[in-house]
């Protein structure tokens, strides 16, 4: 393929939706690459926007927004970075000749735990937790009898765990309802409801597919809070056994749902050796921020290469590492940060901070990359370093 000059005629145009921090690594990685990029996002002023070569502010929920732009930009590539896209119109576009990241069904499949669950458990006989789904909180109710509690409740649609929750007695079925309506991506509607996992360990398995071969990174290991990544760090410890297991799961769902780039593969280890397959986002993964720090191609330069079609000769992890996230305590409209020349007196850590223009409690605004020569040593540099961050109103 050739690459055209951005902002000429013959330029390679990459449509980003979604333009958070992590849309904004890939875009700085594109622009390497010589692409032009076209940030999107519902809110103006976003990370990506602030780094891209133009952006648009528009909710992507609406088709008729969405295809507007898709033709008034006229992308090569549509690469979506959320979930809250109005999937059907892509499936369209995609049909009338635009080139969706990874693929348009892909695409709609991920971004919808109904689809993507009964995809991987019962179409492609994937190990899973049990499941239910409920419309209404009776449902819910009947949903718990049969799986018991601890219960796993989440909107279909979110990310970062938001309106996501753990019912420990019928007691807090109400108050998980509650939240799932409240702060999902695409408001109030269906749930799904899992049993309790006690996983000894949770991983990601980045999983590349370009147009020739599926490669892997190191697997991924990290700690949420609230259903949200708060810390991670690479490589996991897995049996032998254990990761064949989870490439062979990684690389089933990823075939079936085919194109290219760089799919974030979520499983569970459990005590016994066996590995569960939980989600897949196809696109880079908060839990792979470490990969800034580890790798020689981050998880944003893999997937840039990946979806422009260029080869990947072998991916090379040089250090070990870890990552803490940064998040805003209360809200803050015009955030300023301190504390950095503290951070970043360590040996061995680095900082990135994403220029989110408010702050509001519990947002992720930073993360604090460190390396050490054990996981461990990564992950208390890491952490001490998020400690000394401090937001505040400017």
């Amino acid at each position: 393929m050739s690459i055209g000059t951005p902002l000429k005629n013959k330029a390679t145009r990459v449509l980003l939706l979604g333009s958070g921090e992590l849309g904004k690594e890939l875009t700085m990685e594109l622009m390497k690459l010589g692409a032009e990029v076209i940030a999107c996002d519902r809110y103006a002023d976003a990370p990506a926007m602030q780094v891209a070569h133009r952006s648009h502010v528009f909710d992507m929920l609406d088709p008729k927004a969405l295809e507007a732009i898709i033709r008034q930009e006229k992308p090569h590539l549509i690469v979506p970075e959320v979930e809250a896209i109005a999937t059907d119109k892509l499936i369209e576009m995609e049909r009338q000749g635009f080139a969706v990241i990874p693929t348009a069904e892909a695409t709609r499949l991920t971004m919808d735990r109904e689809g993507i669950r009964r995809l991987a458990s019962e179409e492609l006989k994937l190990p899973t937790a049990k499941y239910e789904f409920a419309d209404s909180f009776g449902e819910l109710e009947k949903a718990s009898l049969v799986l018991g509690f601890p219960l796993v409740i989440k909107p279909l649609m979110s990310s970062s765990g938001k309106g996501q929750s753990v019912a420990k007695t019928k007691d807090d079925l109400a108050s998980s309802w509650k939240l799932s309506q409240e702060a999902g991506r695409a408001g109030a509607g269906r749930v799904i409801a899992e049993e309790f996992i006690a996983f000894e360990s949770e991983i990601t398995l980045l999983t590349i597919r370009t147009k020739d071969q599926t490669l892997y990174c190191d697997p991924i290991g990290h700690k949420q809070k609230e259903g949200d990544y708060v810390e991670s760090w690479q490589p996991h410890p897995m049996t032998e056994a254990q990761l064949g297991e989870a490439k062979d799961i990684a690389k089933t769902i990823c075939d079936r749902l085919g194109g290219r780039g760089l799919f974030g593969v979520e499983l569970f280890l459990l005590k016994d050796g066996r590995v569960l397959f939980s989600e897949v986002s196809p696109r880079p993964h908060d839990t792979g921020l470490v990969t800034l720090f580890t790798q020689t191609w981050s998880e944003f330069s893999l997937h840039a290469r990946a979806i422009l079609g260029f080869p990947i000769a072998n991916i090379h992890r040089h250090s070990l590492g870890a990552s803490a996230a940064v998040k805003a305590v209360q809200t803050f409209d015009n955030p300023v940060f301190s504390g950095m020349e503290k951070a970043l007196a360590t040996e061995g850590v680095d900082l990135r901070l994403f220029g989110k223009p408010i702050a509001s409690k519990g947002r992720r605004m930073a993360v604090c990359l460190a390396t050490g020569t054990s996981i461990e040593e990564a992950l208390i540099k890491a952490k001490n370093a998020r400690d000394l961050i401090v937001i505040s109103e400017g």
